[in-house]
Formats: structure tokens, C-alpha cells, sequence
């Protein structure tokens, strides 16, 4: 199954734009958040050779507008899209999925939306102290669980936990997406780099909101397990 990273804050070569928030695709058809900017999103799916008129379903994780941007004008493009998201979101994020013939579908819990392709449903968090749900997506593989999450507001441990809680003899092979570490000291992130070591998760990719310091400890940590994600990278799961 492939994996391609749309939007990032940072890109492989000069071909992709960056910027700030985070998009990718999984197996060709669903979509995981939209960046910052739907400009930015169709330029770079053009130099993916990314196919929109295969993209089945879209992710939202959160409603930010990093994550978000490129959601209206690719629903212009491709009415009728399912769009996954939390049934705390704002009445105006849902009013416009509706507007613009999305198919809108709010996961209350963990769901199934495609053969092993979860979205783990909402999980309360916040930001600046306000209240602010948010989900992750995750697939279920042979070599164990890949996650995917978008700036992981609720906590990136509270987040695995309950994809554990539900999958509890399966292995975590993968994190990657935002970790949202950018205002935590640097022995906080040690320690949560340890607790991923103790929860058996092989390989890490920490971008987007998880800041220099997390992607530095968690690179010491890892080593060749580490896996630096970009607007522009592809890569088999």
C-alpha cells in the first residue's frame, strides 16, 4: 500500500510546495487532512501524479486551518466525496462539507472506513485551553499498524493508546504526522520517545507541528528507524 505525503512543512526538492500543515494519501483514494492552502495541495498532487477523480474519502483530523485549507475547492472538484469528521467540529466546518455535496460523516468512535483503514474517532483535547477534538487515521498491515495523525492535540500517547486499547495484540510498526511538541521542554520529549519504545513502536516520523527538538530526540532515538517525512515522499507500507 502507498503512502504519499502531499503537503508538509518541508519538501524534498523544489518541485513541492511546503508550508505549513499537513496532507497525504493513502492507497490512492483516501486523502488525510488538505494543508494550509488548496493552491498549494493541487500543485503538488499534480507533481505526485496524484489521480483526484480516484480520492473515495477525505480525513479531516482536526478543524484547523492548516489541516483543512484545500477541503472546499477539492469538494468543488469532486462532489459527492465522503468527508470523516468529529462531531465536535464547528457548525460552520460542517455546514460548508454540506454546502459544497460532501458527504459528511462524523465518527463519534473507532471506524472502519475502507478494508484495514481505521479513523480512530474523536478524541477530546485542546488548544490554548479550549476545547478541540481531534482523530487519527490508522491501517492495519502485516507488519502491524501504521498511524497517521494530524497534529495530535489530545497527546500522541493518548492517541496510540487507544488505537492499542482496541488492537492490543497487534504491533505499532509506524507513527508519523504531527506531534504537536513544539511547546514542550526537552525532557518531556524524552521521555514520550521513551514511552514509545515501551509501547513497540518501530519507526517514527515525527513532522509538521512536532518541532526541531522532538525530531532531534526522536532521530537520537530511533536512528535508522527514523523516518524524515516531506511534501514530495513516497513510500510503500
Amino acid at each position: 500500500m502507498e503512502i504519499k505525503i502531499i503537503f508538509d512543512n518541508y519538501n524534498i526538492n523544489r518541485e513541492f510546495i511546503p508550508g505549513w500543515g499537513f496532507s497525504c494519501l493513502v492507497d490512492q483514494t483516501v486523502l488525510f487532512d488538505t494543508g494550509e492552502k488548496s493552491e498549494y495541495l493541487f500543485k503538488n498532487m499534480k507533481n505526485l501524479d496524484v489521480n483526484i477523480s480516484r480520492i473515495e474519502k477525505v480525513v479531516i483530523s482536526h478543524d484547523h486551518w492548516d489541516h483543512t485549507g484545500g477541503l472546499c475547492d477539492l469538494l468543488k472538484k469532486r462532489k459527492g466525496l465522503e468527508v470523516y469528521g468529529c462531531p465536535g467540529f464547528s457548525r460552520k466546518f460542517k455546514e460548508e462539507v454540506k454546502a459544497l455535496k460532501g458527504n459528511l460523516i462524523l465518527a463519534g468512535k473507532l471506524t472502519m472506513i475502507k478494508d484495514d483503514i481505521f479513523v480512530t474517532g474523536e478524541i477530546a483535547g485542546e488548544y490554548n485551553e479550549v476545547f478541540l477534538p481531534e482523530q487519527a487515521l490508522f491501517i492495519k498491515r502485516k507488519k502491524g499498524i501504521i498511524v497517521i495523525t494530524g497534529c495530535a492535540h489530545p497527546g500522541i500517547i493518548k492517541i496510540i493508546k487507544k488505537i492499542k486499547e482496541n488492537f492490543p495484540k497487534i504491533k505499532i510498526n509506524l507513527v508519523f504526522g504531527g506531534f504537536h511538541l513544539m511547546s514542550k521542554d526537552n525532557r518531556e520529549i524524552e521521555l514520550i520517545a521513551e514511552k514509545f519504545k515501551e509501547l513497540g513502536i518501530k519507526k517514527v516520523g515525527p513532522t509538521h507541528c512536532s518541532g526541531y527538538e522532538a525530531q532531534t530526540i526522536f532521530k537520537r532515538n530511533y536512528k535508522d528507524k527514523y523516518i524524515q517525512m516531506a511534501a514530495g515522499k513516497t513510500f510503500n507500507i
